[in-house]
């Protein structure tokens, strides 16, 4: 076989190793976004981004259409502004390495770990599909039913497509800003327990900015520690602690898909580049294992309808009538130690000391749960004022929709 051919045996080893880890992975629908072609609208869109995946993507896209010389030249650039980036140094050695003999996986080199090789396979995957695959510009994460106007970015991960997603609050709206490869835990989501290497699953806040120098290299080039567990976490019996979002090593670029011990990690210059987005104690971190993405007129009809609700709720409180507020929560609420059965009874003693109440609710967020349960979160400052009393408090409220009806499941200060 001359050089030519080798080449292009080795190509096609490398396009059907990554066909055969998306079959593997994620199903034979994704196999043709890995193997094919790159389309002329997706490639004039790459043709100008700089980022490690569009390089990557351009690679792999030569390789498809053996055009390997064009392959390594990619590669190469790759390399010159990601010096560290260990997926790109392996392409290029089996790009360099066919010229002599066949190649029939990445990574031949003899002798090689094979842990270190099947993560810079996952990497790749994972790199490659989420690039190819980016959502389409008309739909928006369900998540991000409501930013208060403060919240100027929303963070939502993707733990399935190892993908972090930035948006930006643009008049109430979720506007796409970018998109960054990221590791999340060894064991997968849904963090349950201490020390179970899984990340976990719900609606958090950025609550701490660690800078480098507070933190040892492991690291990168900073942290920010997200409120896990939540109250809903607590409620579900779910604990551990130090879940941050955090960089690399100095000596690293990325890392494998699954590496973490519940962390969302990033490269350095992708934790940089965020991290002037990043409002401590306002930013929400929404985890999920497979997004779930709807049209704009969905999100906004849903948005609405949410809304309606928590304003039925306000005025039923100033009503004075407590079957009518009561009837907004839930057989199984908690509000600390107290349950509905302690919460009404409260309630009830409250309302016979008052002949008017005004409730005001303003700087309203709501975001929908990730993952089974069909939850909201609903934070908002209170400006609570009646006859004897007055006072301002930002509540959180965890609304479940039971039985087709929506209905508070936790109350408490935020």
């Amino acid at each position: 076989m001359n050089a030519k051919g080798r080449i292009a045996v080795a190509a096609a080893a490398i396009v059907a190793l990554a066909v055969m880890g998306a079959l593997a992975t994620f199903g034979k629908s994704v196999a043709p976004a890995v193997a094919q072609a790159i389309d002329p609208d997706t490639a004039k869109m790459m043709a100008g981004d700089r980022t490690a995946d569009a390089y990557l993507a351009r690679a792999f896209d030569d390789i498809s259409r053996e055009r390997f010389d064009l392959a390594q030249g990619e590669i190469d650039a790759l390399l010159k502004v990601k010096p560290n980036f260990r997926l790109a140094h392996l392409i290029k050695g089996d790009l360099l390495l066919v010229r002599a003999r066949p190649v029939n996986a990445i990574g031949a080199v003899k002798n090689a770990p094979s842990d270190r090789l099947e993560g810079l396979r996952a990497e790749a995957i994972a790199r490659l599909r989420a690039y190819r695959e980016r959502p389409r510009a008309d739909l928006v994460p369900r998540y991000l039913m409501q930013m208060r106007d403060d919240q100027k970015y929303a963070i939502v991960v993707d733990t399935h497509r190892s993908r972090l997603y930035l948006y930006q609050n643009v008049d109430g709206r979720p506007r796409f800003v970018a998109d960054y490869y990221v590791s999340s835990g060894k064991n997968g989501a849904a963090k349950r327990r201490e020390g179970d290497e899984k990340t976990p699953v719900g609606v958090y806040h950025v609550v701490a900015s660690l800078p480098r120098q507070k933190l040892s290299d492991f690291y990168g080039t900073g942290a920010f520690p997200i409120d896990y567990p939540n109250e809903w976490d607590r409620l579900q019996g779910r604990n551990g602690h130090g879940i941050w979002l955090h960089g690399v090593p100095s000596d690293t670029y990325s890392r494998p898909p699954r590496a973490s011990n519940g962390c969302v990690v990033l490269a350095n210059a992708d934790l940089d580049a965020i991290a002037r987005d990043l409002q401590v104690g306002l930013t929400p971190v929404i985890i999920s294992e497979d997004v779930e993405w709807t049209s704009v007129d969905d999100w906004a009809h849903e948005r609405k309808a949410f809304q309606a609700q928590l304003e039925q709720w306000r005025a039923d409180w100033e009503s004075r009538d407590a079957d009518r507020y009561l009837g907004h929560y839930s057989p199984h609420f908690r509000a600390g130690s107290e349950d509905l059965a302690a919460w009404s009874r409260h309630k009830r003693l409250v309302n016979t000391g008052k002949t008017w109440i005004k409730v005001g609710v303003r700087n309203v967020s709501m975001f929908r749960n990730p993952g089974k349960e069909d939850l909201v979160v609903v934070t908002f400052d209170q400006d609570y004022r009646s006859n004897n009393l007055s006072n301002t408090m930002r509540k959180r409220q965890y609304w479940a929709r039971e039985g087709g009806t929506w209905r508070i499941v936790y109350e408490g200060s935020a």
